[in-house]
């Protein structure tokens, strides 16, 4: 990063207001749902678990033990069975037989309102969700919380952002820097490949989602981001969770500041129960974090470390770096955690210009420059080609072959790949540099040595009780466990960060959105484009403009499929600028008499079109006057480090 983005950045950080915390509303309406959150942190731990009713968060049926032995198939019986007869209780109510009932159906109905109806009984019937507990693992992430909360808060409100959200990790991790969600969400804020590409390096060298300092500054220009577009923190802190597109839909149909009935009544498509949840769960998370020697006595806090810095001089060899410092593998990835597995393995160096992290207390005094420790044959000017690539959780094969530069097919030819070319985590994928396969089997790349190996493996592995298989929009404190091991894991369509509406509209028309053609709707949707020319009255030739709004025929594929496919290639688009650019701040750009914002974008921000609309969605490139304040995202190159 330049002088000048550095200096940049300080100016416009200083001239953001710190958020007060009459900016994170309680309605009075949704003290149940948080009263629940609350509950579920510190009364309940993961051997036990409540069934309750997934709307109204107060209808809790029973607690269920489930003691730490217990094993996944026994666990599902256990909580199946009891749903299985807490659903035969509701329909039995439903059936509208309220005299002469056995104790168990009085119990059940006591729950529920006098006047609750036989439809809503039933409705409820199909509405019984378990909770795991998380008291346990909340105590874990707070006394983790210890090693990085000083920097949390001095960044948030270095950013503008309540201080409250210091509380955010602990639904989204538990503040555990080894979380990893099966879709590929990482670290302490649970960034996706995605929405982590836009303010933090994250490819097969570098993933800094994982470093819970550098994560926590992109955390919060996120949020801060999402409060820019959303205009309060309820819905940018929804958002976070559920993505910006989804959010302003629902801000559109029930109003801004409509939160209880956005919470209670939104139905979109996406907005499942983890989306509800995220803003009342945050809130008792919060509340738990600020009184937390009341809820949990006794707390012995993590200390934070004491680390000096140094900047790499050139490309240098993990083994290299370990003798060098005198430290273990297992140590370096602890204190290094964006440094990826590759460099652990000996396939990749650490990059010339990485901000290397080293405890003080393992330094000799006067230690100024690093250099002094190598062999100058050890210093080398250049990164190793890259051999192979080991598939991790939520990889694919489209986005491999990005990454590498190459072609899916080129990667399906290498590696005799076959089964629609489905890849598992563990796999090692053969890359161009390392020629095609020989004809008899070869060993995998060599690592550093095998105790360097199992060292670094079981210090970047999550915690045996980590619970694994959350969704992208299922954060660890949200996710139903015994659902998740029994049902497929939600797809999480929405582009997180970008606020634009890919949705089709009730009418079956949609918002022309930056770099789409008449030609992406027409393949989308399997048809000519002169259908869609014809139907929507276009002379041959006339091309699309950005805002307009244009029918579809969906005779072919229905609108989730549409949408599906819409917001795939956006993703991949979007994910091809980010691999090069990562976005540093923001700066605010009134405009004058004769500017235009094509030019102002392109030319003097370098910010292509379709940034700019995300960054300032309700203004009309088309119609901007004099005097009207604009946003413009800082770019920085990706991977300078690399």
């Amino acid at each position: 990063m330049t002088t000048f983005v550095r200096l940049l950045l300080l100016l416009v950080a200083s001239h953001v207001a710190p958020a007060a915390a009459t900016d994170l509303p309680l309605p009075p309406e949704l003290e149940p749902d948080v009263a629940f959150w609350e509950a579920i942190f510190t009364r309940y731990d993961s051997s036990e678990g409540v069934l309750h009713d997934n709307r109204h968060l107060d209808v809790v049926y029973e607690r269920i033990d489930i003691p730490a032995g217990v094993s996944r198939r026994e666990r599902q019986r256990r909580v199946g069975q009891r749903r299985a007869a807490l659903r035969a209780t509701l329909l039995e109510l439903a059936s509208g037989g309220r005299d002469n009932l056995s104790a168990e159906a009085a119990r059940v109905l006591a729950l529920w309102p006098d006047d609750v109806s036989n439809a809503e009984l039933e409705r409820a019937a199909g509405r019984i969700r378990y909770q795991q507990g998380l008291a346990d693992r909340f105590r874990e992430g707070l006394e983790r919380s210890g090693r990085w909360r000083g920097h949390v808060e001095t960044e948030l409100a270095r950013l503008g952002v309540p201080l409250e959200l210091v509380a955010l990790p602990h639904v989204e991790s538990s503040y555990n820097p080894n979380a990893r969600s099966h879709v590929g969400a990482s670290g302490i804020w649970q960034f996706t490949r995605s929405t982590g590409r836009r303010f933090l390096e994250v490819d097969h060298i570098l993933d800094e989602r994982n470093d819970p300092w550098l994560a926590t500054t992109a955390a919060g220009q996120l949020l801060a981001y999402n409060y820019s577009i959303t205009g309060n923190w309820p819905m940018a802190i929804t958002a976070y969770n559920h993505g910006l597109g989804g959010v302003r839909r629902a801000m559109r149909e029930f109003g801004d500041t409509a939160y209880v009935d956005i919470l209670r009544r939104y139905r979109g498509r996406t907005f499942g129960f983890a989306s509800r949840n995220f803003y009342v769960a945050f809130l008792a998370a919060s509340r738990v974090d600020k009184d937390r020697e009341r809820y949990f006595p006794g707390l012995v806090f993590d200390e934070p470390e004491d680390y000096r810095y140094f900047e790499m001089p050139a490309y240098v060899s993990a083994g290299d770096l370990v003798s060098a410092l005198g430290l273990t593998p297992g140590q370096l990835a602890t204190h290094n955690p964006a440094l990826q597995p590759t460099i652990w393995q000996g396939s990749k160096h650490v990059p010339r210009g990485y901000r290397l992290r080293v405890p003080v207390a393992h330094l000799s005094d006067g230690l100024t420059d690093i250099r002094s420790l190598f062999d100058p044959a050890s210093l080398h000017a250049s990164q190793l080609p890259d051999l192979f690539h080991t598939v991790r959780r939520g990889d694919t094969l489209s986005e491999i072959a990005e990454a590498y530069d190459t072609r899916v097919s080129t990667l399906v030819a290498l590696n005799g790949l076959r089964s629609g070319n489905r890849i598992r985590a563990g796999q090692q994928i053969r890359l161009p540099a390392a020629g095609p396969a020989p004809s008899s089997p070869e060993p995998p790349p060599a690592t550093i040595n095998a105790a360097v190996e199992a060292a670094v493996v079981a210090s970047l592995m999550p915690p045996a009780d980590y619970t694994d298989g959350i969704a992208e929009a299922e954060p660890a404190a949200l996710v139903d466990v015994v659902a998740a091991a029994t049902e497929p894991a939600p797809r999480q369509t929405e582009l997180l960060s970008d606020p634009s509406d890919y949705s089709v509209a009730a009418d079956q028309t949609i918002e022309v959105q930056p770099l789409e053609t008449l030609g992406h709707y027409a393949d989308w949707l399997g048809l000519r484009t002169q259908r869609l020319r014809d139907i929507n009255g276009l002379a041959f030739r006339t091309p699309v403009t950005v805002g307009q709004r244009l029918r579809l025929d969906l005779s072919q594929v229905d609108a989730a499929s549409f949408e599906a496919r819409r917001i795939a290639w956006q993703r991949s688009e979007q994910d091809a600028f980010f691999r090069d650019n990562v976005i540093t701040g923001v700066v605010a750009h009134t405009v004058r008499r004769g500017e235009s914002v094509w030019i102002l974008a392109l030319r003097q921000y370098g910010v292509p079109v379709w940034l700019f609309r995300q960054y300032n969605p309700g203004i009309d490139p088309h119609k901007v006057r004099p005097g009207t304040e604009i946003r413009f995202p800082v770019l920085a190159l990706q991977g300078g480090a690399s």
